[in-house]
């Protein structure tokens, strides 16, 4: 998925493993196709990021404010959670930010969601919805 503004590409992993809900100002949103958890990802869309310091101070505060609505959004459609907030680039070197909803009775708690299992996929209607409702409370928390 190439980004008209820039030379941005998404990962190719980070394509095949996930849903596309949007674009903030500077993030491209993603909701990780997987059952299991809620958990949605930000990607700035510029080219060539490796590392959160690879972004100049404005854009590191502009993706910091994205990171921050991101998880209200994942904490206002799941209240209970705990949220994980991070970026690993172990895997993906593409700099991202994932925001997870963990609950006690999730298949990987008290553990890292990482490599645990199994990916499983939404089914075509689950995952729409899914992107609805989050586009939804993302333009709530925008407003």
């Amino acid at each position: 998925m190439q980004d008209s503004a820039s030379d941005f590409h998404l990962d190719l992993r980070l394509e095949g493993d996930t849903l596309p809900v949007g674009n903030l100002f500077l993030s491209r949103v993603l909701l990780m196709n997987d059952t299991r958890y809620p958990w949605v990802i930000a990607v700035p869309r510029r080219a060539g990021l490796i590392e959160i310091i690879d972004l100049s101070e404005d854009e590191r505060e502009q993706f910091w404010r994205e990171v921050d609505i991101l998880a209200r959004c994942v904490k206002s459609m799941h209240p209970h959670a705990k949220l994980n907030v991070g970026a690993l680039g172990n895997v993906v070197k593409q700099l991202h930010f994932h925001i997870v909803a963990r609950h006690t009775a999730d298949a990987a708690w008290p553990g890292p969601v990482w490599g645990h299992g199994a990916r499983t996929p939404y089914d075509a209607d689950g995952g729409a919805r899914l992107v609805a409702q989050f586009q939804k409370a993302l333009r709530h928390e925008l407003t």
